[in-house]
């Protein structure tokens, strides 16, 4: 099983009034990561997956430890723990090769925005997908 590497920078205004990241930001850490490992099967390849839209159907985030402003990024580990007919679910640690600051997860649903509907997994996307599976939870 893959998992999907990003390297995310913290930015100044990342923080909260007690010096470290806010809990609101990890949620767009997620996402930038999120992005970054969907949009790896369309772009250079022409393919539409996942390119006609998707849209979160819930997060679910646990604050291991605070991490604080500093120059170097933080790594965010992705991968898939569930695919179904027309979700997946996407599983996440937020770290340091030394520590664990935040482990989450997301559904996601992808949508066809002309029909402002979701849609089902296409065989082309579930095929990327099941290469970053991994239905064991991670350890704590």
């Amino acid at each position: 099983m893959a998992r999907h590497i990003y390297s995310c920078p913290l930015r100044w205004s990342d923080m909260d009034a007690f010096g470290h990241v806010n809990n609101v930001v990890f949620l767009r850490y997620l996402e930038e990561a999120r992005i970054d490992f969907m949009f790896r099967l369309a772009p250079g390849d022409g393919s539409p997956s996942f390119a006609g839209g998707s849209v979160v159907a819930r997060h679910e985030i646990d604050y291991v430890r605070p991490l604080v402003h500093r120059h170097a990024p933080v790594t965010i580990e992705s991968w898939v723990t569930k695919i179904t007919a027309a979700s997946l679910t996407i599983a996440y640690e937020v770290k340091d090769p030394d520590q664990v600051y935040v482990r989450a997860s997301t559904v996601v649903v992808p949508y066809n925005l002309a029909e402002e509907r979701p849609r089902r997994i296409t065989a082309e996307e579930k095929r990327f997908l099941q290469e970053y599976l991994d239905q064991e939870p991670a350890v704590a």
